[in-house]
């Protein structure tokens, strides 16, 4: 069932912030509609330190950013102010444009402290690529959970694993973030076509291959492949059906690659509407 596996590649998005970028890659653009795959951190900030990452435009996709540990606030310009805490959902619409920022907040700056997390990246169908922007916020408590011999699972959004998310979502998909015991066993679900599992910590096996932490397993569809905790071990577990070739370009992703320009042409006039509290700043139109 191994597709193949994919070593995270470190980037440094400016304002204090350092990833790992797992996807896109090269032989493999995407698994179902995820465009995109960065883990955060582990990080630890010393007082008054934190992350300032500025605002900056997106279209045609949905960003998803997941936290383990610490606090990022998050504000946009449909005038949404939120703080994204461990366990909860921050689900972001760009459709046909929105605009971010996400930073650290000056009281927890004041103390420094630790961040963690994983931000994706999920396309949209072409009926939807020009969708209206859109915000939601779903507290951790709101979020299905099952557990089960050395395993605890949380479903971020869509259905797989017998439970069904709250979040909304515009193609059939699967988002978990799963804690293994050592030894403990997990099948993927089976009812999706595409499907892969980003170590975060640990380590897992499946038919001999063991994959390490900073590491995606990539699946071939059919069937529900089994993976194994190699030690105690924490995973983000993705997938869905294909929509098809998308371009991405910088924020932008499209299956139109004269929407990609229009936006760059956008950006670059300024013509995209800023978050309010935060429109002095912004991310320049990568030359």
């Amino acid at each position: 069932m191994l597709d193949l596996v994919i070593d995270s590649r470190p980037r440094d998005l400016g304002g204090g912030l350092t990833v790992g970028r797992i996807l896109p890659y090269a032989k493999r653009r995407m698994v179902g509609p995820f465009a995109f795959l960065d883990h955060m951190g582990p990080a630890a900030f010393a007082p008054g330190e934190g992350i300032d990452v500025r605002p900056h435009p997106h279209i045609g996709l949905s960003t998803v950013t997941y936290l383990f540990e610490g606090e990022i606030l998050h504000r946009d310009s449909l005038g949404s102010l939120q703080a994204i805490r461990p366990g909860a959902v921050n689900w972001m619409t760009a459709g046909r444009g929105i605009v971010h920022s996400e930073r650290t907040d000056p009281v927890r700056r004041a103390a420094g402290g630790p961040l963690h997390g994983v931000q994706a990246w999920v396309a949209l169908p072409e009926a939807d690529e020009e969708a209206d922007p859109a915000f939601a916020h779903h507290p951790e408590a709101g979020l299905p959970t099952l557990a089960a011999e050395g395993i605890w699972l949380r479903l971020i959004a869509g259905a797989a694993f017998g439970l069904a998310s709250a979040v909304v979502t515009h193609s059939p998909l699967f988002y978990a973030h799963a804690e293994l015991a050592a030894g403990a066993r997990l099948a993927l679900p089976e009812e999706h076509e595409e499907r892969a599992a980003f170590v975060v910590a640990g380590a897992v096996e499946h038919a001999g291959t063991t994959v390490a932490a900073g590491q995606l397993l990539v699946l071939k569809p059919g069937g529900a492949p089994e993976l194994t905790a190699a030690a105690p071990s924490r995973l983000m577990l993705l997938g869905g059906a294909p929509l098809g070739p998308r371009r991405i370009w910088w924020n932008f992703v499209s299956s139109r690659p004269e929407r990609i320009e229009q936006a760059k042409a956008d950006w670059r006039a300024r013509r995209m509407t800023m978050p309010p509290g935060d429109s002095v700043e912004f991310v320049p139109l990568p030359e």
